[in-house]
């Protein structure tokens, strides 16, 4: 494959990939074969705010690459431009015998940073309605569960990861301990976690319970 025809390939590559995920997506064609490694083509460029020529990164900076960047593909790494945006950032290489060419693709994904944080305060409750209204239950009998639960992890709460934590909340949950009145309260108190952060992790192993359930024949 000659230059004129790598660049085209990725040139096309580049204008579809812009076109199929919008506007926050940016892609480019880089020359990495100069060291300044300047843009032959970009769509969307108002993302980082370069244009034709530029030989600036999507940090905003024109420094020396890293030997092994010019020839080196990198996959959806994290960046953040100059006026904060959060990016998630590749650039793919396509080497011949008189070329170096890369197609970079940068996607800002900040807006959906702030979905989260909206998503995360709708679905936040401040207790169970499970707890508050099934059985009361007898404290003693949860006390004694959790604590077996602790044992079989086998090293002190103070000393827990998350990993611990999930161990304990899926067999306390094996259990059927949060069938109790005011469980999750004290789960989160005795844990050293909020009350969000234990509805959290049953979520999660809820989640990977039903994703195993499908991967059964």
């Amino acid at each position: 494959m000659k230059r004129e025809e790598a660049f085209e390939f990725l040139d096309r590559a580049a204008r579809g990939i812009a076109e199929m995920f919008g506007s926050s997506c940016e892609t480019l064609v880089h020359d990495m074969g100069v060291p300044s490694h300047p843009i032959l083509s970009i769509y969307n460029g108002h993302v980082s705010g370069r244009s034709v020529g530029s030989t600036k990164d999507i940090l905003g900076t024109d420094r020396t690459l890293d030997s092994e960047s010019y020839t080196t593909d990198q996959v959806n790494l994290a960046a953040t431009t100059p006026d904060g945006r959060q990016i998630k950032s590749s650039t793919l290489h396509l080497i011949g015998e008189d070329y170096n060419l890369a197609l970079g693709i940068n996607f800002d994904y900040t807006s959906l940073v702030f979905a989260n944080r909206i998503l995360v305060d709708l679905m936040s409750a401040r207790a169970d309605l499970q707890s508050a209204l099934w059985q009361e239950g007898d404290s003693r009998q949860l006390a004694e569960i959790f604590d077996q639960c602790v044992a079989a992890v086998g090293k002190p709460v103070s000393a827990f990861t998350k990993g611990d934590r999930m161990k304990v909340i899926a067999l306390l949950e094996q259990s059927s301990a949060f069938s109790f009145r005011k469980s999750v309260p004290y789960v989160a108190q005795h844990l050293g976690v909020s009350r969000y952060t234990v509805y959290k992790y049953l979520g999660e192993l809820s989640q990977d319970s039903a994703e195993e359930q499908e991967q059964q024949p």
